[in-house]
């Protein structure tokens, strides 16, 4: 026996709210992030392309070779893109609250709605952010064609994932510690010296190796540099990446219903 209609038009009716409420607030978080402007979010997603690019050219103006053998702008994006889509996700996702605090005001904007919007308004970034990247490498005359696409989308998708979940629960961290921001800050610049942009982790010593290795942002590195470099002579640990993005995910998700709710 099928439900009522006037059940079915009050389900779609509160889906079509909800909707309308994640809309509203990603389309302020794109306008607002830059200048109150619809081109201020074209500068968001190019902000980290014109990160990568400016690593790439002091490398090749200082002539340092790429290590894997192959094109030293590929090297560098390999090991950039990651780490950048994982550093800029969590940190603009950890401001959200901040942003949008005054919205809770109304009764139809909760905190997981914060947090939903601006989780997906920074995975098409991310996503758009890697195709100009590609685009600007095929006008460079690099290939960014990997070996192994479905491995090199797995790592860049752990990179965007991981980011999520660590930004999840700086949000929740930001609400009782405001001043989190600036040591968050400080520890992705720690991680983008150490995660192995600009040389190989597996060259090291062992002794260093094996401590770099408990890093998950290390080894999505060298997960997406796999992708191109079959031969690279490195192992990633999967189900250590895997846990990494989806527990710090399910550890968010309940921030957010223990801490985020109530001190928001």
């Amino acid at each position: 026996m099928s439900p009522p209609a006037s059940e079915v038009s009050a389900k779609r009716s509160e889906f079509e709210v909800y909707a309308n409420v994640i809309r509203a607030l990603m389309l302020r978080d794109m306008r607002t992030r830059f200048g109150g402007s619809y081109w201020g979010y074209v500068v968001v997603v190019l902000w980290p392309v014109a990160h990568i690019f400016l690593m790439v050219g002091i490398m090749i103006f200082r002539g340092i070779p790429s290590p894997m053998g192959n094109d030293a702008i590929l090297f560098v994006a390999t090991g950039a893109v990651p780490v950048l889509v994982f550093q800029y996700t969590s940190r603009e996702a950890m401001k959200a609250m901040l942003v949008n605090r005054p919205l809770m005001y109304y009764p139809q904007v909760k905190a997981f709605d914060i947090m939903a919007a601006r989780f997906i308004v920074e995975t098409i970034k991310g996503f758009q952010g890697l195709i100009i990247v590609f685009a600007i490498l095929l006008a460079l005359g690099s290939s960014p064609s990997p070996d192994d696409p479905a491995m090199a989308i797995g790592g860049y998708t752990m990179a965007l994932l991981l980011g999520l979940g660590m930004g999840a629960i700086n949000m929740a961290i930001m609400t009782v510690f405001p001043g989190w921001l600036w040591g968050y800050i400080i520890i992705t610049i720690l991680l983008y010296m150490t995660s192995g942009v600009f040389f190989l982790p597996n060259m090291l010593p062992d002794e260093l190796y094996s401590i770099m290795k408990w890093s998950p942002i290390v080894q999505i590195v060298e997960w997406v540099r796999l992708a191109y470099n079959p031969q690279l002579g490195v192992t990633v640990d999967y189900t250590y990446v895997m846990g990494w993005c989806f527990g710090t995910i399910w550890l968010g998700l309940v921030m957010e219903r223990f801490v985020l709710r109530r001190f928001a």
